[in-house]
């Protein structure tokens, strides 16, 4: 199986031992190195976007692809938090860093013995679902996990200017597939999943789900809150 480079450099860097680079290869264009300290961030450097997301979580709150742990460690001292990765050595530095509850276990496979109030997934978090059609999967399995007034608080953005000259792939511009490398090591190739909203609104009514945009930056990002329709 190949090396799990992420989740190494996260625990490297936590432990004062990272050697950068930590690249992240794509299927659009040259490698680009990963900031690895943005999963460390403290909360004043937390952008204002993540920031509103963290105020409307309420009840228990599920962090899906908490990675190092930044948005549950703001979390867990106000409202119960669980951290799911599925990466077991960001899970392992998280564990380090004080997160007290975290599941180590892929979305799709999470059975949890409790349903949820919130899943927040940021750092664009629709990301971590690959495509559009696992989205829509996604929304359908999300209601298992959730009470009945739940609710997704989600982020993601639109990446169309990558495509400003007209040359559009023949599936949907926003499934990309990416690869970490770290120290040489070349991680698993992963498809990652950016949204623009019309299509995310749309996705989402299409299984039940009414969609708010709630938050918009200045770089075609926003932030989203996914309810479904009673």
């Amino acid at each position: 199986m190949p090396e799990d480079v992420y989740g190494q450099a996260l625990l490297d860097y936590h432990n004062g031992t990272f050697e950068p680079p930590l690249l992240i290869h794509n299927n659009y264009g040259e490698p680009e190195e990963m900031p690895v300290e943005v999963f460390f961030r403290e909360p004043d450097d937390l952008s204002d976007m993540e920031n509103y997301a963290i105020e409307l979580c309420d009840g228990v709150v599920l962090d899906v692809g908490a990675g190092a742990g930044v948005h549950t460690l703001m979390l867990q001292d106000k409202l119960h938090t669980v951290a799911l990765d599925s990466s077991k050595k960001a899970c392992k530095v998280m564990s380090q860093r004080g997160v007290r509850n975290i599941v180590h276990s892929d979305l799709l496979k999470y059975r949890p013995d409790r349903k949820y109030d919130t899943i927040l997934m940021l750092m664009n978090g629709t990301g971590i679902l690959g495509t559009l059609r696992a989205f829509k999967n996604f929304l359908t399995f999300a209601r298992t996990l959730l009470t009945e007034n739940g609710r997704i608080i989600i982020d993601s953005s639109d990446i169309e200017y990558l495509y400003e000259e007209g040359e559009y792939p023949d599936y949907y511009y926003g499934q990309v597939e990416y690869q970490f490398e770290y120290k040489q090591e070349q991680g698993e190739l992963f498809k990652w999943l950016y949204i623009d909203q019309d299509t995310l609104q749309r996705v989402a009514a299409e299984v039940g789900w009414a969609t708010y945009v709630v938050f918009e930056g200045e770089e075609d990002e926003y932030l989203a809150v996914l309810q479904p329709f009673s």
